[in-house]
């Protein structure tokens, strides 16, 4: 079992940066992988970004690739999601999760195991 708090949400303008983490607490953290996903108004949650066990396979959403970048610190227990070049269509509810098979990164909620409360980004034009 594991328990993910997301912090670092807020409110920014059109071309600003943002940096989301999500601790956990609980045992094995270095053994999940982990990902990241958001969810707007009115539409369905979407995959963002996710990171492997190790650290060193990621994989990205084709609308965030090369402004978004994941990365954990498992001495932390942490994972986080730089976001830079934000747009208002990046304005959402966004979600950690953790899925127990650790080598694998997936893009489909479905397959994560825990989740996060979220934590709201708002990107003003």
């Amino acid at each position: 079992q594991v328990q993910l708090v997301e912090s670092g949400g807020g409110l920014v303008q059109a071309g600003g940066s943002l940096r989301l983490s999500c601790a956990a607490s609980g045992r094995s953290f270095s053994s999940y992988s982990l990902g990241w996903f958001r969810q707007a108004p009115g539409k369905e949650r979407e995959f963002v970004a996710a990171i492997s066990r190790s650290g060193r396979n990621t994989y990205y959403a084709d609308s965030v690739k090369g402004r978004f970048t994941i990365s954990r610190d498992n001495a932390k227990n942490t994972v986080y999601l730089q976001m830079n070049s934000l747009k208002p269509e990046d304005t959402g509810a966004y979600y950690c999760a953790a899925d127990e098979e650790g080598s694998r990164v997936v893009a489909v909620g479905w397959e994560y195991d825990y989740w996060g409360q979220g934590t709201q980004v708002t990107v003003s034009s």
